[in-house]
């Protein structure tokens, strides 16, 4: 049979079951006009199904076709939820997504091109190396890593490997962010001198108690490098809806809303200050830590840091969630407005609804001159990565700059713990002279998990 025969039959038998046959992008080359960008989800919880597979599927390029997560009962969910909006999209049956209990047999499936992972903290770093190492593309949610040194594990496998990870630090896709960073960077309120920084803390909580492990959750892997400790449901995420996950506040899966929300203030802020690739030199922190109760994450806080280019940086759930850079010739406010990422985000709508404020309106009216300073644009921060992928646009969100993002937000909580002040080397990534706050730079993992096992 010559080959124009065969794909003309193939073609046809595939529009027939309207199931389509799963070719990798790598086939085509990334300039071919038809070419899908076949993505697995890794991860099918609260802020999959609201923001990572919308944002993603909205772009035809993408095509999602597996998903994977240690509940059986999300991982259906999941499934159900991609393949209910094709047959949407498309009028008819189009997909049989696949599942995958154990995210690593997806990666071996060479049909699929990239992975999302919209997984707990914890779960970051590795399945992102591995994903790296199995040649598949990655956007990941932040924050990057648990710990300095997963960071820098990952971001050296990254740029081994080459392929293209997108930080999920969305912020620099609304264009109020890269607006001010503009303005910013290029003289408009003067040389600046001061940025303060808008985050809430979270809430003590009650007691857990221990309970039976649900038949639908692989606990242990749920865990995974962190410590063994009794299931509860406030521990991990809720089991009859997809509300905010008890996992966000306590320190063994991450460290509260200092790096939950941290990574995208501190990566938006290092755009205006122009420090996305080193770190402040100074760091002192306050903060209040619950003394009862399962959640153990920081409450009210405050953290100091300062740069070598003279800026100071100073962050307090006191101030309005988002960002004011203030200069010798006046200041720029900028948050996201009343935009969420998930509806259980921790915004009070209303309250926070001025995107972009400045002390003179002319500031805001200023244009960015041929010869200025312009940053990258991007309309959506998933169809950002995926026009990356095929070479079309400039990665916004790159491993490195995440890295340094969440760098910030990690040595931020380091800051907390030993409430003195701090001396960081951004270039040897340790603290100076300070065993003690060096000791907080890694983690024990609990093998077989964690970035340490991973075989590069």
């Amino acid at each position: 049979m010559e080959r124009r025969d065969f794909m003309k039959k193939t073609a046809l038998a595939t529009a027939a079951f309207g199931i389509p046959t799963i070719v990798p992008a790598s086939v085509f080359g990334k300039n071919a006009p038809s070419n899908k960008i076949n993505i697995g989800q890794i991860g099918c919880g609260r802020i999959a199904r609201e923001h990572d597979l919308p944002g993603t599927w909205r772009h035809d390029v993408a095509r999602i076709v597996a998903v994977s997560d240690v509940d059986s009962k999300r991982m259906a969910d999941g499934k159900k939820l991609v393949e209910d909006y094709y047959t949407k999209k498309m009028g008819s049956p189009y997909i049989d997504v696949k599942q995958y209990g154990d995210y690593r047999e997806m990666l071996l499936n060479k049909d699929i091109d990239a992975v999302i992972i919209s997984t707990p903290d914890h779960w970051h770093s590795q399945p992102a190396m591995e994903a790296a190492l199995a040649g598949k593309h990655i956007y990941v949610q932040k924050p990057t890593s648990l710990t300095i040194k997963e960071g820098r594990q990952l971001v050296n496998v990254v740029n081994k490997t080459g392929v293209v990870l997108q930080l999920g630090t969305q912020q620099r896709s609304s264009e109020q962010f890269r607006i001010a960073a503009e303005l910013v960077r290029n003289g408009r309120i003067g040389k600046l001198h001061t940025v303060r920084i808008g985050l809430p803390g979270d809430p003590s909580g009650p007691e857990a108690q221990s309970m039976p492990v649900p038949s639908n959750l692989n606990f242990d892997m749920w865990l995974g490098s962190t410590p063994e400790i009794p299931y509860s449901e406030i521990g991990v995420h809720p089991q009859h809806d997809y509300s905010r996950p008890g996992w966000l506040r306590h320190e063994n899966y991450g460290a509260g809303m200092i790096t939950g929300w941290g990574q995208h203030h501190f990566d938006s802020a290092a755009w205006g200050m122009d420090t996305e690739l080193t770190g402040p030199r100074y760091l002192e922190a306050v903060a209040e830590f619950p003394r009862s109760g399962f959640w153990n994450v920081h409450g009210d806080f405050m953290v100091k840091a300062e740069y070598d280019n003279g800026v100071v940086m100073l962050t307090s759930g006191g101030y309005p969630n988002g960002i004011r850079y203030e200069g010798t010739e006046g200041w720029i406010w900028v948050s996201r407005g009343n935009y969420v990422a998930s509806a259980s985000d921790p915004v009070a709508q209303g309250n926070n609804s001025k995107a972009l404020d400045a002390s003179d309106p002319k500031i805001l009216k200023s244009v960015i001159g041929e010869n200025e300073i312009r940053l990258t644009r991007s309309d959506e921060h998933h169809g950002n990565w995926l026009e990356a992928i095929q070479g079309k646009a400039e990665l916004l969100s790159p491993v490195e700059i995440g890295h340094r993002a969440c760098s910030v937000c990690l040595i931020s909580h380091i800051a907390m713990k030993v409430n003195r002040r701090l001396e960081w080397d951004p270039v040897k990534e340790q603290f100076v002279n300070d065993s003690e706050a060096n000791s907080h730079l890694s983690r024990p993992q609990r093998r077989p998990w964690g970035t340490d096992y991973v075989k590069v």
